[in-house]
């Protein structure tokens, strides 16, 4: 009987497992969700917030999230964003490629005191797969979206993959 109960449980596990989606596995290997999630469907509804791109400038510049403020990752500065967004209490979104780097950005930004950080769950990348506008720097919308590398590009589903 115990033998059945571990091949059970093993076979439950390699089925709960194999429903998670790679961008899924992708966030529980490298994030700890320190910072609390936002998805698509809710930031897609929310108004007068402040979303925060903390990916390299080359990537803003491929295409960002309309009204996104860039403060990058390894060129950010505390100063700029205290500069920018005085009210600690202001409801901010960081975001990225798929969330790493953001979460990243959105620990800084609570260790620097604002109360009301969330990071969009599945960045840019699943931004754009559930079919939501991404822009240009002439605040056109556009198709391309910055793939990072080859590696992460596999987790963007839709849009015009950019590596350059």
């Amino acid at each position: 009987m115990r033998s059945f109960s571990i091949i059970f449980l093993m076979l439950l596990f390699s089925y709960v497992s194999q429903g998670q989606s790679k961008l899924e596995k992708t966030l529980k290997l490298y994030n700890s969700e320190s910072v609390p999630y936002i998805y698509t469907e809710e930031l897609a509804s929310m108004e007068n917030i402040i979303l925060l791109d903390t990916r390299k400038k080359n990537e803003y510049t491929v295409s960002h999230l309309k009204n996104a403020i860039w403060v990058g990752y390894d060129s950010f500065n505390k100063k700029a964003v205290s500069s920018k967004v005085t009210d600690k209490k202001t409801p901010i979104v960081v975001y990225c490629s798929i969330g790493v780097r953001s979460e990243n950005i959105g620990e800084l930004l609570l260790e620097m005191g604002y109360t009301n950080v969330k990071n969009l769950y599945g960045g840019i990348f699943e931004w754009k797969n559930k079919d939501q506008p991404v822009f240009n720097m002439e605040n056109t919308e556009t198709e391309n979206v910055h793939a990072y590398d080859k590696q992460w590009g596999k987790l963007l589903k839709k849009g015009k993959k950019i590596y350059k």
